[in-house]
């Protein structure tokens, strides 16, 4: 498995599972036991799940006691959006271009069909 941070990064997301447990952590800190709770799965699997998001640093685990809340963290999710958009701005420019020539072939062919 690659292991530069954007590769971490959409790996981790990759899985809807991850992706919705990310969503809850986004509400707050949470147990393995309350981020388990809305899965059919067991908590060997989402602590599975914890690892990945873990290794890509996209969550800390704490320890309090007995209790280890699990947190969200933003930075690898920032990294990925800024990479994402500077390719929507590329995106973005090349679209504009070719809306501008399909309506200067637009108006062309209208000028023709006129004349």
């Amino acid at each position: 498995m690659p292991d530069d941070q954007l590769s971490l990064t959409f790996a981790a997301l990759a899985d809807p599972t991850r992706r919705a447990i990310l969503a809850r952590l986004a509400d707050g800190e949470a147990t393995v036991n309350e981020l388990a709770e809305p899965f059919e799965m067991s908590l060997q699997a989402v602590s599975k799940h914890l690892k990945v998001l873990e290794r890509a640093g996209l969550i800390s685990r704490g320890r309090d006691a007995q209790w280890r809340p699990c947190r969200l963290e933003t930075a690898p999710l920032e990294g990925a959006s800024a990479w994402i958009d500077r390719y929507r701005e590329r995106w973005t420019g090349s679209f504009d271009r070719l809306d501008e020539e399909i309506r200067k072939l637009r108006h062309s062919e209208e000028g023709r069909d006129h004349g």
